[in-house]
């Protein structure tokens, strides 16, 4: 089993910066690929950002150029660096683990933007 232990967020403002950590511990496959993924008030899911052990990373068009996400491998924690936001950013954040066909996910953590 892997556990996903997640941080940051809250209430930031239109241009602000937030950060999100998610750190993966227990039966940990150092190569798995990490995400975000937020949800939306209406329900509505998007992948954010994805990364592989090593270091290449993609982004959904709506952060790119204002997100920038990193991984420690050694501590195996993921880092989601939120700039500029946006009021349309504001969601549910979930760190997503995949590795050999199996998904992990983290409790989420809230981001709310106000102006």
């Amino acid at each position: 089993q892997v556990q996903l232990v997640e941080s940051g967020g809250g209430l930031g403002q239109t241009g602000g910066s937030l950060k999100l950590s998610c750190t993966a511990s227990g039966d940990v496959d150092s190569g798995a690929n990490m995400r975000y993924w937020r949800q939306f008030p209406d329900k509505q899911r998007e992948m954010v950002a994805r990364i592989t052990k090593e270091g290449w990373t993609n982004y959904a068009e709506s952060v790119t150029g204002r997100f920038t996400f990193s991984r420690d491998n050694a501590k195996m924690t993921v880092t989601l660096e939120m700039n500029a936001l946006k009021l349309e950013d504001t969601g549910i954040y979930y760190c997503n683990y995949l590795t050999s066909g199996r998904s992990y996910w983290g409790p989420g953590t809230q981001v709310t933007v106000s102006s």
